[in-house]
């Protein structure tokens, strides 16, 4: 009898058979971060594929005691070896961390590292400007030289606006001022006699940086380089567009024992630049009674930067493809379309501020929110995600990985 055949066994295809064109329209697919990273673990063909143009991922929730949540996705997950916990604030990519002598902020994906000079170290426009008197009453920080030595002064927001450039928001409490800075220079800029404000939010917009305060009015900030050392200084600021704040509005408690708190945020969408005005309902005790201010129902107005008539134009919807995830550190306008996810979407933190608290909450626990724009309502039922409110938590911020 005729020895049986055994079958010839070939080898596995390997992934890096699949055509090119297939593996990017799959890739193309994916929203999440850590998928997009799944993926390009897979073989060097399909890394090589991740570094084509793509349209950006979703944007990672980060909490201060090093979890992260790559939406759409509720599981918790760490980076590998330190693990970001600690951080004081966040910028597009980066999260900044403090240390003795300043502070340094560090891409927890491709783990660069930029360091910063500590807030002492600043040089001033004017270099002899000395502190003036000031009526303490009426005004408790009026230029950078009355809050300088403030052991409560720090970075309320940051903006990495090119590898030469990093400009901060830098205040105690709610009142700030611009400073700037270039990598690998020793010190801060800052304008030693400009007013300090109440800023609200900075943004770098068309190559140019804009700061809005809570009077709406939209400021260009002008920045030139000192002629000694080359470094980036303020020159000026000046107003683009006059904003229409109803200061009263926010100064006054209703008959219903009630009061409104506001937050000012510019997010760039799909070219334009937009202000989303937050209205944070409070509930306040009764006349004579002990109590605290406690927050309630949020709204979302949002406006459209008109530079040519220098206004701010209503807008009743963002677009069906565009999310915007809103944050005090950083805010960002995201694309959906061709992950079949629902846009025009507000994605929203509660966003106190570090020795700023106007407002206290109900509830223990706390999540990022959808307010839907054209049915205007907020939905909390689109996270599963969610932690304890505290001081040690209060930072959990929107991270965005670079467009890769």
């Amino acid at each position: 009898m005729a020895p049986e055949m055994q079958p010839h066994l070939q080898p596995p295809p390997s992934w890096s058979a699949i055509p090119l064109d297939l593996a990017v329209l799959v890739l193309r697919l994916l929203p999440a971060y850590v998928d997009r990273a799944r993926f390009a673990a897979v073989c060097p063909q399909w890394r090589a594929d991740t570094r084509l143009p793509l349209p950006p991922p979703h944007p990672l929730l980060a909490l201060p005691n090093g979890t992260f949540y790559s939406l759409p996705y509720t599981k918790p997950f760490r980076f590998p070896g330190c693990g970001f916990a600690g951080y004081q604030s966040a910028c597009g990519n980066w999260l900044v961390f403090p240390r003795d002598d300043g502070c340094f902020l560090v891409d927890p994906f491709s783990r660069a590292t930029v360091t910063l000079p500590a807030l002492s170290c600043i040089r001033l426009q004017l270099p002899n400007a000395v502190t003036g008197r000031i009526d303490l009453d009426k005004l408790v920080y009026a230029t950078w030289m009355h809050m300088r030595e403030s052991n409560k002064l720090h970075i309320r927001k940051i903006i990495m606006c090119s590898p030469n450039l990093v400009a901060a928001l830098v205040g105690v409490g709610p009142v700030s001022q611009i400073l700037m800075f270039q990598p690998g220079a020793l010190s801060w800029s800052v304008r030693a006699y400009d007013r300090c404000k109440w800023f609200e939010d900075m943004a770098f917009y068309q190559g140019k940086l804009y700061a809005i305060a809570d009077d709406e009015n939209l400021l260009l900030v002008n920045i030139s380089e000192d002629h000694n050392t080359g470094d980036p200084q303020v020159s000026k600021t000046g107003q683009v567009i006059k904003g229409d704040p109803r200061p009263w509005i926010y100064s006054a408690v209703f008959v219903d024992n009630t009061m409104l708190c506001k937050k000012i945020y510019l997010v760039e969408s799909r070219g334009a630049l937009l202000m989303v005005s937050r209205t944070i309902r409070c509930q306040v005790p009764e006349p004579g009674a002990d109590g605290e201010v406690v927050a309630g129902q949020n709204e979302f107005e949002v406006f459209k930067a008109d530079f040519e008539h220098s206004c701010w134009d209503k807008v009743t919807t963002v677009g069906d493809d565009q999310l915007l995830f809103l944050g005090r550190r950083c805010s960002r306008a995201v694309s959906v379309s061709q992950y079949d996810i629902p846009g025009d979407n507000i994605m929203f933190l509660d966003d106190d501020e570090e020795n700023h608290v106007e407002y206290s909450y109900k509830d223990d626990n706390t999540s990022f929110r959808a307010y839907h724009l054209r049915l205007h309502f907020v939905s909390s039922a689109v996270s599963k995600i969610s932690w304890k409110r505290g001081d040690e938590m209060r930072l959990a911020v929107w991270l965005f990985p670079q467009d890769r």
